[in-house]
């Protein structure tokens, strides 16, 4: 006896209590007999019976097409490749499904609710031929078949590019949204940050322009002050773009009147651990007392030995230094070049705050940092 035969008592019994629809009579053994279409197996179980209300579904797969264009409607404005599909039914649902399967003692076989979500996926993909990937997708729908909608969810997206800071008076990190304090609401459009005046800001704000997206997190490779230029290639960073609309990124670059976006791509993701980077810094250092250039020639043993910085935390780090030009420029002051590691916190390694060897100590006198200026930043 096939297996086919072995299952139609089976199903004889189950019609005779219970009506139900060609799928879900179907699924019951699609699975024992491999086969891919429920319906179809449903249609050839039932032999041309007909019924007014599957017991288990109530007909919510004769409206699949109502649901269908709900998900066109809600992804109208996104770009995807890859998708999925959940589905949230009723609890009635599910314990009408359980109750035929436990007691017909039917195991193995897909649940109402996989099998709502797989039709719907293979409808939606073929109308559009995007592809269903329930490990990794792009774009996620939830079908909520209480209320008649749906919840969407785009997969994040990270970047990376350099920016050129040409001015001065601008900051790297843009304050958050007051209001949310940078979770995203509806007071700033879900960005996190109502302003967009800093180098984050105008970022942030081409970014939102370009590919749509709530919140950007960024992660910069080091970071400078206020009134601190960053010329040469730029500095690299990274930014996490949250639920963006598009996917793909034609133009590259942006030009503001005191920065400059280069390099912009998309990137499989941002960096687990911190970047190693080199920088090329120029100072602008005043001291307290008159310069004695033979005490500026002793800043080139910093070269010899690390610098041990100490954080208010305990933790220590040592920083090298490649490369020590000076130049004294007046009674108290001079400009010092270096090409260092990055991280080193430049005013401390000035004034001597937890940072060994200073400036200060090195040359004997008190030393403050005026302004500096990364000339290049080498990753």
């Amino acid at each position: 006896m096939s297996d086919y035969q072995k299952i139609i008592p089976i199903a004889n019994q189950i019609l005779k209590k219970h009506e139900l629809c060609d799928n879900c009579l179907g699924r019951l053994f699609s699975k024992k007999l491999h086969l891919s279409s429920n319906k179809l197996l449903g249609k050839k179980l039932k032999k041309n019976r007909t019924s007014t209300k599957c017991y288990i579904c109530k007909n919510l797969f004769e409206n699949l097409n109502h649901f269908l264009k709900i998900m066109f409607d809600v992804s109208s404005d996104y770009c995807f490749q890859t998708f999925s599909v959940g589905a949230i039914i009723k609890p009635s649902i599910v314990e009408r499904d359980d109750c035929i399967r436990s007691q017909y003692k039917l195991r193995g076989i897909d649940s109402i609710k996989t099998d709502i979500t797989k039709e719907l996926a293979k409808a939606f993909s073929k109308k559009t031929k995007h592809i269903v990937d329930y490990r990794n997708p792009e774009f996620t729908f939830t079908m909520n078949f209480k209320d008649e909608s749906c919840q969407i969810h785009s997969k994040s997206i990270t970047l990376s590019g350099r920016y050129i800071k040409s001015m001065r008076g601008l900051s790297q990190k843009q304050k958050s949204c007051e209001n949310c304090s940078g979770k995203g609401c509806r007071i700033c459009n879900f960005h996190g940050i109502s302003e967009f005046d800093s180098i984050e800001g105008m970022i942030s704000q081409f970014i939102f322009d370009k590919l749509g997206g709530t919140t950007a997190k960024f992660t910069w490779i080091g970071g400078e002050d206020k009134p601190s230029l960053v010329l040469g290639n730029g500095r690299p960073f990274f930014v996490k773009l949250q639920h963006p609309h598009k996917r793909k990124l034609r133009l590259t670059s942006k030009i503001f009147n005191s920065l400059k976006i280069t390099n912009l791509k998309i990137v499989p993701d941002s960096p687990k651990k911190p970047l190693k980077f080199i920088s090329s810094i120029n100072m602008r250092i005043s001291t307290e007392s008159k310069i004695d250039v033979s005490n500026l020639k002793k800043l080139k043993d910093l070269i010899k030995s690390p610098v041990v910085v100490y954080d208010v935390s305990g933790k220590r780090s040592e920083k090298k230094i490649f490369t020590v030009k000076y130049k004294k420029t007046s009674q108290n002051e001079f400009s010092l070049f270096l090409k260092a590691d990055g991280g080193l916190p430049l005013k401390r390694f000035v004034n001597g705050d937890n940072v060994t060897p200073s400036i200060s100590s090195i040359i004997g006198n008190l030393c403050k940092c005026q302004e500096f200026d990364f000339l290049d930043i080498h990753v």
